[in-house]
């Protein structure tokens, strides 16, 4: 083969290489989406960062392989591989590596776990304690307030009938 063709299969290859890492890179992100949840900011903070560098890798292989110059089979050989790393790869990676994270963090964090739902149980039987002593107390001061107002009204009732007060009429007095 002349050496002309061997540069341009070269590139091919090196356009293909890239676009297979393209895509694991990315399956990385989706690996960490998978594992720890991400809010939509987030989310397309990582998806704009990731592009731009991609854009970045894929300016510094052409300039550095073909002086700048973008050429069809570089950016078939881009597709194609990211295709075919999608098709064959990527999903049981992104499904293997997921569920070892997911596992590994669960087991690390189970003694965790544990101690948090005793907290949270203790929490409970204290907060149940606690209402508890509210309702007796809501009931007690209850039973108060209505013996205090049943004072209150048999005193005025006292003022009010005479008892107690001296009248304008005189009375008769015993010797």
């Amino acid at each position: 083969m002349s050496r002309d063709i061997l540069f341009e299969v070269n590139f091919f290859l090196h356009s293909f290489l890239l676009g297979i890492f393209i895509t694991f890179v990315y399956d990385g992100f989706l690996i960490l989406r998978r594992c720890f949840r991400h809010n939509i900011f987030f989310i397309s903070l990582e998806d704009i960062l990731f592009w731009i560098a991609c854009a970045l890798g894929v300016f510094y292989m052409l300039y550095r392989e073909n002086n700048g110059i973008l050429r069809w089979f570089a950016v078939l050989g881009a597709t194609l591989g990211m295709w075919m790393y999608k098709r064959l790869v990527s999903t049981y990676w992104v499904n293997f590596v997921s569920a070892c994270i997911i596992k590994t963090v669960q087991f690390f964090l189970k003694p965790f776990t544990f101690i948090r739902k005793k907290i949270n149980l203790f929490h409970l039987f204290i907060r149940k304690k606690l209402m508890e002593l509210f309702k007796y107390g809501k009931k007690k001061l209850t039973i108060q307030l209505k013996i205090i107002k049943m004072i209150l009204c048999k005193q005025r009732e006292k003022k009010e009938s005479g008892h107690g007060k001296k009248s304008g009429i005189p009375q008769k007095t015993s010797k």
